[in-house]
């Protein structure tokens, strides 16, 4: 077990890459407007435009991460990453802003859909994801803390993201026997569990859409309704990511012993009324609660939704399909922000994404539900449609290879229906115990 954490340590460095421009959206929007001279429609649309590009790379990459290599794949994302948001750091024009955000967004996109290949060849993918997301969690907290006293305009969190990808790329060295050390021979052949897979896709848009919507204005919440500084405004996200780092430690504590359904369900139930909370705030307090709360269980949810759409397919082709409809989903979600809060403002905009974020909630615990989102511990089987059945566990004695290993995953009991005597009874002597052919009968 000491091998994991070595063998997972290039995914996470590289899925930190992938989604930091994400986690620094707010502040990317936000000084977009304020320094280039935008409104904040046109900032939401530069967001958008970024996060479009990367959910982009990350549909043409399902299911080719192994026909080009990861190693390759990652350094051409990492590449695309620093050049693309170094040239946006360094201009001010508008027109080569955009295309620099673009060009990030594809290597940020390519970075992220790395990651979640090689996520879902590891024996336990929630912990990796975890992992990942306590990474970026905390470089995002970081950032947060210290790019609102340096200035800079819109060039620092530009600059920023660059720096991470550079310093990422040594990790790609050993990026090939990370994503190889989950499983020996790849799996042919159709996507698995369509339904399932497909129901998680377009829940996770429309979850990260609802999510980024209050993401890419909780800046402008802070500044306009609450009357915060942005140096008060990026304390409260560094205090907020501080506790996603908390909620994120807990998860992977917990891994999978409520399994799947519970965590997301409640977690997302949470995140609905701390949306609302956070919305409607007048004041710094209920302002910071709603925040830090939703912080908590976002990355909480993010991480058991990733390792579900890595659990359909060791391959990863659906934690990658699954991570770019949720990437697609969060491109809209600065200009929908945007939209609904300029026409009805911040309050109703709360009401209206909280509701969606529970509506959501239903299709999620259904999939884990479904799907028997537990790994398989040593002596227990999931009967079909059922909760995991607990067995006696193999002893030393046992024969090699009769316990599963830990994480590895569920294997359905099929029902076998046999037919009743109906004119006599079974009797004992017509029975002998399993055996060897050489195993004399009893």
């Amino acid at each position: 077990m000491s091998s994991r954490p070595r063998a997972a340590w290039p995914l996470v460095a590289v899925f930190t890459a992938g989604y930091l421009a994400a986690y620094l959206l707010p502040t990317i929007v936000g000084r977009l407007g304020l320094h280039l001279g935008l409104t904040t429609a046109q900032a939401g649309l530069v967001g958008s435009a970024l996060l479009l590009g990367s959910a982009s790379a990350g549909f043409a990459l399902a299911g080719r991460v192994e026909r080009y290599g990861a190693r390759r794949c990652a350094r051409t994302g990492l590449v695309l990453a620093a050049v693309g948001y170094g040239c946006a750091a360094l201009t001010g024009s508008v027109p080569l802003v955009v295309a620099g955000v673009v060009a990030g967004g594809l290597g940020s996109g390519t970075a992220t859909a790395v990651a979640a290949a090689g996520i879902a060849a590891q024996r336990d993918p929630h912990r990796t994801s975890s992992l990942g997301l306590l990474s970026v969690s905390a470089t995002a907290g970081a950032l947060y803390l210290t790019v609102p006293h340096l200035g800079g305009g819109h060039r620092l969190p530009f600059a920023s993201i660059a720096l991470v990808a550079l310093l990422v790329w040594p990790a790609t060295a050993r990026l090939d026997r990370a994503v190889a050390t989950g499983t020996a021979t790849p799996v042919r052949g159709r996507l698995p569990h369509r339904r399932s897979g497909l129901v998680l896709a377009g829940g996770m848009l429309v979850w990260s859409m609802a999510q980024n919507a209050l993401w890419g204005v909780s800046s402008r919440i802070g500044a306009e309704q609450v009357g915060l500084s942005e140096v008060a405004v990026g304390a409260v996200f560094a205090a907020a990511l501080g506790a996603g780092l908390l909620g994120i430690t807990g998860a992977g504590m917990l891994g999978a012993r409520l399994g799947r359904a519970v965590p997301v369900g409640v977690g997302t139930t949470v995140i609905a009324g701390s949306i609302v909370l956070s919305s409607s705030a007048g004041g710094v307090g209920t302002f910071a609660t709603g925040e830090i709360a939703w912080n908590a269980f976002y990355p909480v949810v993010l991480s058991y939704l990733i390792g579900l759409a890595a659990s359909l397919d060791v391959r990863g082709r659906w934690a990658v399909l699954a991570g770019s409809a949720a990437s697609m989903g969060t491109a809209c979600g600065p200009v929908l922000g945007s939209v609904l809060s300029a026409q009805a403002g911040y309050a109703v905009m709360g009401l209206v994404l909280g509701s969606v974020t529970l509506l959501v909630a239903v299709p999620f615990t259904a999939v884990a539900l479904h799907t028997g989102g537990r790994p398989l511990v040593p002596g227990s089987v999931r009967r079909r449609g059922g909760a995991p059945t607990a067995l006696l566990a193999a002893t030393t004695a046992g024969l090699p290879g009769a316990v599963p290993e830990l994480g590895a995953p569920e294997q359905a009991v099929a029902e076998i229906s046999v037919p009743a005597l109906r004119r006599r009874r079974p009797v004992r002597s017509a029975f002998r115990t399993a055996g060897g052919a050489n195993q004399s009968n009893t």
